[in-house]
């Protein structure tokens, strides 16, 4: 059973659908045994950082989250999902992440010559060698709606860059940990395969 974690942020349901496809039974969740219970946690969402933060904390998740990401248990962020891995969030003010990776949450620059939110297909460049992106090629589209972006002190835990105004940081994969800034249950058959790589990882490669 993987672990869809419901914090009151986004469209859950999509997500469940898209795991479900690649045969993996997922349940939609706000209770935090359930994490310890399941083969693998799948963090999706959208919105705001420090409401998601205050959302996890209020419901007793943030610290599961963490408990079960030290004892090895694959962890798939996506969307804001990847974004509260970081030590800080700066959307509406100054706010502390789970601090798994360090570095910090920001917003585009205003002066770049782009419409922020980011939104719609655009390409990943892969810069390191990599499960998550196992049968991906360099240069696949994928779907992204956000307006903030992680960057990480450590450009070893990139996996992928993508260029909008900026290379910014939009997958990270370090052992257990996977998470990305698009939306794999939105990108059609490149977001099945990545999904299908996870569910290979859960099976064959997790403790």
């Amino acid at each position: 059973m993987i672990a869809v974690v419901d914090y009151g942020m986004g469209n859950l349901r999509s997500v469940q659908k898209a795991l479900e496809k690649v045969g993996l039974e997922a349940v939609i969740t706000s209770n935090p045994e359930d994490l310890d219970r399941a083969r693998g946690i799948v963090v999706p969402g959208v919105g705001a950082f420090g409401d998601a933060v205050h959302n996890l904390e209020r419901l007793s998740l943030k610290e599961k989250i963490l408990e079960n990401i030290e004892k090895g248990k694959p962890y798939l962020g996506i969307c804001l999902g990847l974004q509260l891995l970081f030590e800080y969030g700066y959307e509406f003010g100054e706010h502390r992440g789970l601090g798994v990776i360090k570095g910090s949450v920001v917003r585009f620059d205003e002066k770049l010559d782009i419409k922020i939110p980011h939104m719609g297909w655009n390409q990943i460049w892969i810069k390191k060698e990599s499960k998550m992106f196992d049968q991906i090629e360099d240069g696949e589209f994928f779907y992204f709606v956000h307006s903030y972006h992680g960057k990480p002190e450590d450009i070893e835990v990139v996996s992928t860059t993508t260029d909008y105004g900026v290379d910014f940081c939009s997958s990270v994969e370090v052992e257990n940990i996977w998470a990305v800034q698009f939306h794999p249950e939105k990108s059609q058959r490149a977001g099945l395969k990545l999904l299908s790589n996870f569910k290979r990882f859960l099976i064959y490669e997790a403790v």
